[in-house]
């Protein structure tokens, strides 16, 4: 099998992205409001495991509630720019989730979601990525997320973008409240720290 390398920038229209996503299920990929194709690296074991606890949290806490739609990071929203993006957890209220047909919920739901969760993975640090997440935390805010938590696992950080708000930075917090957007949402991030 032939690999090939996409390099920084490479555009491609929204067309091609759905095209290509849809043969190469295999391939995490987003594309940007500009047309940058991003091959996403897979996440290595503690990446992946913290991932996995963020995700089983608000799951569960979604169950309960039956408030909404939780999905992993595999989903792929189009938001209203134009972008393809992949959140690494996400939650959609349920009245909005169920105003979309039925063939837009089996694609690529055009649709922001309500809330995110992005985690920072040793590769995004090796790499210097960081910052391409926050512009990309910022991207949802401009689309319609009214929360989302930026975890930086190795500096024990989180950055929470509100919509209409200034971010807010805090260092080695012990909860996060998910606010009037997730009732009674609390994540306890002793899983995520101490991974």
């Amino acid at each position: 099998m032939e690999t090939i390398t996409i390099p920084k920038g490479f555009k491609i229209t929204p067309q091609q992205f759905d095209q290509l996503a849809n043969t190469e299920q295999q391939t995490r990929m987003e594309l940007t409001k500009e047309g940058e194709l991003i091959v996403m690296s897979p996440t290595g074991g503690e990446a992946g495991g913290k991932n996995f606890n963020l995700y089983l949290d608000l799951g569960i806490w979604n169950r309960q509630t039956k408030l909404g739609k939780a999905f992993d990071s595999s989903t792929l929203f189009i938001l209203p720019n134009g972008a393809r993006r992949s959140p690494d957890v996400s939650w959609i209220k349920l009245e909005r989730w169920n105003a979309l047909t039925l063939q837009e919920k089996q694609g690529f739901p055009p649709i922001t979601p309500d809330f995110i969760i992005e985690l920072v993975s040793p590769s995004d640090l090796k790499n210097q990525r960081y910052s391409d997440l926050q512009l990309k935390m910022q991207e949802y805010l401009e689309n319609g997320v009214k929360l989302g938590w930026l975890i930086e696992p190795s500096s024990k950080t989180v950055e929470i973008y509100r919509l209409g708000q200034e971010r807010e930075i805090l260092n080695h917090p012990k909860t996060l409240s998910g606010e009037t957007i997730l009732p009674e949402f609390v994540l306890d991030l002793s899983e995520i720290w101490d991974c």
